[in-house]
């Protein structure tokens, strides 16, 4: 597929129009709030996966309405001092998976979580085992109209509310280091990353790779692949009801937890992508507040993004922060 979107030239300096809530924090803190209600109760349970090099805990703690949620953390084999910590979120339709699928954090010396997202983990990888008890308004197949009715309902209300409560029951092991935590993700795993960088004010960097979950008024006409094509084939039956989609997806767009973000951070772009287009994830970077910050362009790519290249640059970047 050759460049469908703007200019590399156009990129830098797009902006985004999508419109921010004027209760956008209020609604935030409201929600966290009612989360910090229920007891985080993390539960760090070793086991035994064969792996010499590490030792891996099997995570619950609670999440969105004290709902379990389930994770991995791994700290390099005879860690005895707290380590620099790095907190991973997964992609579209992915969970957890297995522990041996997680190895590059922990080969650094660093502790390592990943967080299983709820409802999700059957479609690739070791699959995940996260319910989401919570029901919804009718919606398309997948998980982009789940309660979009209401931002208070809507799907990744609960989703990113789990993903700060995940940083904080990585953090209370005694063998992570709260004053150095990072998060990282890709795809969906990305625009969770840029939520979790507006709402933690203390991260000390983030690293989003080919963001989903940013410019939604864009993302939702520019692309017909999914998952952003899942709002237009909601919309395409529920006619007449785009201003209200559109009012309660901006909670959630990466754009306006990007204009809070605190903490340095690498984006990558692709400029072939037609998942998560370039222009959503420049809207997200440009709008990063951050003054320092980074995005790497992978010309000739999908939304397979750098690969290889981009966990190599992370790496490079990692070692200045944490």
């Amino acid at each position: 597929m050759p460049l469908f979107d703007l200019s590399l030239e156009e990129l830098r300096t797009y902006r985004s129009a999508s419109a921010e809530p004027e209760d956008f924090d209020a609604f935030w803190s409201k929600t966290l709030q009612e989360a910090r209600e229920h007891d985080l109760d993390a539960r760090f349970e070793p086991v035994d996966t064969g792996l010499a090099t590490v030792q891996v805990y099997d995570v619950t703690f609670a999440g969105f309405g004290g709902h379990p949620v389930k994770g991995w953390l791994t700290l390099p084999a005879g860690t005895a001092q707290p380590l620099p910590l790095v907190v991973e979120f997964v992609g579209y339709g992915g969970g957890r998976g297995l522990p041996h699928e997680h190895l590059l954090w922990a080969s650094t010396g660093r502790a390592h979580f990943i967080m299983d997202t709820r409802g999700q983990g059957s479609a690739w990888g070791g699959g995940g085992g996260t319910a989401d008890p919570v029901g919804g308004a009718p919606s398309y197949p997948g998980f982009m109209t789940r309660g979009i009715d209401d931002p208070e309902n809507y799907y990744y209300r609960r989703v990113y509310t789990d993903a700060v409560r995940a940083i904080e029951a990585a953090r209370s092991h005694p063998l992570t280091d709260a004053s150095r935590t990072v998060a990282i993700g890709s795809s969906q795993g990305g625009g969770i990353t840029i939520a979790v960088g507006g709402l933690v004010p203390d991260l000390v960097g983030i690293a989003p790779d080919v963001p989903f979950l940013c410019d939604f008024p864009r993302a939702a006409t520019l692309t017909d692949r999914h998952p952003y094509r899942e709002i237009g084939l909601f919309l395409k039956t529920h006619r007449g009801r785009t201003q209200d989609v559109l009012r309660t997806l901006s909670y959630f767009d990466g754009v306006h937890f990007a204009a809070r973000g605190a903490a340095p951070a690498l984006f990558s772009a692709a400029l072939e992508d037609q998942t998560c287009p370039p222009s959503t994830v420049f809207a997200a970077f440009n709008a990063w507040a951050h003054d320092d910050k980074a995005i790497e362009v992978y010309d000739f790519n999908d939304h397979e993004g750098g690969g290889p290249y981009q966990q190599a640059a992370k790496l490079r970047w990692l070692r200045a922060y944490a």
